[in-house]
């Protein structure tokens, strides 16, 4: 047995490499310049060489070049030159297995969080600190469209940079922070809840995040597009998307590298919730904010691959002379429609839910209380994620569709209200003769709740066929949409950032500084976002770069209050900064939570436990004499000598 363990493959010592051959050729941003360099080579030279032996002409086609070159091979070799692929590559090519040191894993130094991590907990800061980046470029481009709106006629801007801008900025807001950024929070805390080392796959992981700013890079490069930037929104409508500028094929791309990233780390997620739970924790013993990252990671998994579809199939009616949506060669355009928002309405829930979570969190530690009806409250999450597939046309409402179609959208609407109140409900309940503490993350759950309920009344209304009718396309519904989405999402993600800050950096914060971003932001979002409600009522049209000098004076507001709204993140940015580099150590649970990620140290090891443990109760007994939601290995083995002794 010896002789044949002996005989084992191993991988041979490597030989001594010197430094610059370590550079040059070893994982890092050197190897990937000149790999992508490279793969984009690889690319044109396939391009051309096909489209000559196809015997098309001419054979030099830059926007297909750039395409497949620019936006596909090139972003593939700086993922290799990254060294993303490393491990799979030896493996895929029959090597011998590398010996795990874990060199690549935790961070030791700040020049960790810029090369390939297998931590999830270096990984959820990366998520985190890349969505803040394209969140600043996307509320800059708010404010640039915001000034050419401040008063009628055309100020700095013409349509098509307008239709740019305005399309570039809602296409980060929600594929490149919303979405990410509550995925980088779970990163950092889904395994610690559920009491795992790391994530299932924690290689993919990695990789999943490194998606994440080719896409976003992407979206932003499609500026410098000759013709301009993607103009036909966020939802990139055909036929306009298929005949519009270049610069669509840009969205095209970008959406589905994020798309990739979102479907990798949705089943990361699941694989680690399924099985990689501490001993003793059952389905009704996971904190909500696992519950909610579990059906959030269900509907990525089923919804993203028919967004991934539609763009597509744009992208070929452009490149490839296909007509799926060119309604000139019989294309069905209200395909597209259909297609986009099966994916796009289960998608708004991709954006809330997790948010649903941290505020689970928040409020019942900052209450000192249990979750009010939590198997409900985890039910109405699983309730959500099968209805959410149910009202996708309540979109489309004035689009042309069937008229029948209406009324069954319209009820499936209103009845998904029901478990989404029922968790409204819930967290008042919660806090109702809770002993609150009105700490920076308490306020921005509140203010959630209350910009949500706002945000879900004006959409019960935009449920209903005849309100919708008078108000589609008007700035009624940008007044929803961004109560529902800012309001509902942003403020849940500062709930999370100011909650688990703490554990991250092992700093605290300012909680000045935190409470005057709260109130800032809170009274620049309602000055901002409220008049829309009304202007829209009047009839002033969403999209459009001039209107009625009737609006002027509302729209002056709203771009001051917007201004208002954007300095206020600079106070979040100081607070932030300030408080990694210098500020107070953090204990290790600050807030006296219960759950898992609060009973190790801040920031916790680098494979989180150095003991198993043992979840024995729920996560929220607050208030409950005795009540524990885990021990350790050791203070278990206590407990029993103490119940064994006379």
């Amino acid at each position: 047995m010896t002789e044949v363990l002996d005989q084992t493959p191993h991988a041979p010592p490597a030989p001594p490499r010197s430094r610059w051959h370590r550079l040059i050729l070893g994982p890092g941003f050197i190897r990937a310049a000149w790999m992508t360099a490279l793969f984009f080579g690889i690319g044109f030279g396939l391009v051309v060489g096909l489209r000559s032996l196809a015997g098309y002409d001419p054979a030099l086609d830059w926007l297909i070049i750039v395409t497949v070159a620019g936006l596909i091979t090139a972003p593939l070799g700086f993922l290799a030159g990254l060294g993303a692929f490393d491990y799979w590559v030896y493996y895929a090519l029959g090597y011998p297995t590398r010996d795990e040191d874990h060199s690549g894993h935790g961070a030791r130094s700040w020049k960790d969080y810029f090369r390939v991590n297998t931590d999830h907990k270096v990984i959820g800061v990366q998520y985190v600190v890349t969505t803040i980046v394209f969140f600043l470029a996307g509320g800059l481009m708010a404010m640039i469209f915001r000034a050419e709106l401040a008063k009628p006629g055309m100020q700095f801007l013409d349509n098509q940079e307008y239709n740019g801008l305005i399309s570039v900025h809602a296409a980060l807001m929600i594929f490149l922070f919303v979405i990410p950024a509550f995925a980088g929070l779970a990163n950092y805390v889904i395994p610690l809840m559920i009491g795992a080392p790391d994530m299932a796959f924690p290689r993919l992981n990695a990789l999943s995040f490194w998606l994440l700013p080719i896409a976003g890079i992407i979206m932003l490069s499609s500026v410098a597009v000759p013709g301009g930037a993607f103009g036909a929104g966020w939802t990139g409508y055909a036929p306009l998307s298929v005949v519009g500028t270049n610069g669509n094929v840009w969205f095209n791309m970008g959406v589905q590298w994020a798309g990739a990233s979102s479907i990798m780390t949705a089943l990361n997620f699941l694989v680690t919730i399924i099985t990689m739970r501490a001993p003793g924790m059952t389905f009704w013993r996971m904190p909500l904010l696992v519950w909610a990252n579990f059906t959030t990671s269900l509907l990525v998994v089923l919804a993203t691959p028919f967004v991934a579809g539609s763009q597509f199939f744009v992208m070929f009616d452009r490149l490839m002379h296909t007509n799926f949506f060119n309604f000139h060669e019989g294309g069905y355009v209200l395909g597209y429609q259909h297609i986009f928002w099966f994916y796009s309405h289960p998608a708004v829930y991709i954006m809330m839910l997790p948010g649903f979570g941290i505020a689970s969190e928040v409020i019942s530690v900052f209450s000192r209380k249990p979750i009010f009806g939590y198997r409900l409250m985890a039910l109405s999450l699983c309730a959500i994620l099968v209805l959410g597939f149910s009202v996708w046309a309540h979109h489309m409402f004035v689009s042309g569709m069937a008229s029948w179609l209406r009324v069954p959208m319209m009820v499936t609407t209103l009845l998904i209200a029901v478990p989404t109140g029922i968790k409204v409900f819930s967290w008042l309940a919660t806090t109702w003769e809770g002993r609150i503490h009105l700490e920076t993350p308490m306020l921005w759950a509140l203010g959630f709740v209350s910009m949500f309920v706002i945000g879900g009344l004006s959409g019960i209304m935009l449920g209903a066929v005849p309100i919708d009718i008078h108000v589609s396309d008007t700035y009624f519904v940008v007044a929803h949409i961004h109560y529902v989405l800012l309001g509902g999402s942003l403020f849940t993600i500062f709930a999370g950032i100011y909650y688990w800050l703490p554990k991250m950096t092992g700093r605290m914060y300012n909680e000045r500084l935190g409470k005057l971003h709260f109130w800032l932001t809170f009274i620049g979002f309602n000055l901002t976002f409220f008049p829309m409600h009304i202007i829209g009522v009047q009839g002033m049209p969403r999209r459009v770069s001039d209107y009625s000098p009737q609006f002027s004076t509302w729209n002056m507001i709203i771009s001051i209050s917007s201004f208002f709204l954007g300095v206020s993140f600079v106070v979040f940015l100081y607070n932030a900064i300030t408080s990694w580099i210098r500020g107070p150590i953090a204990e290790a649970n600050p807030w006296h939570a219960m759950t898992l990620e609060w009973q190790v140290s801040s920031p916790p090891p680098i494979f989180n436990f150095d003991e198993i443990p043992q979840i024995v109760g729920g996560p929220y007994e607050y208030g409950v004499p005795g009540a524990r939601h885990a021990v350790f290995n050791g203070a278990r083995e206590e407990s029993l000598e103490e119940a064994r002794s006379p």
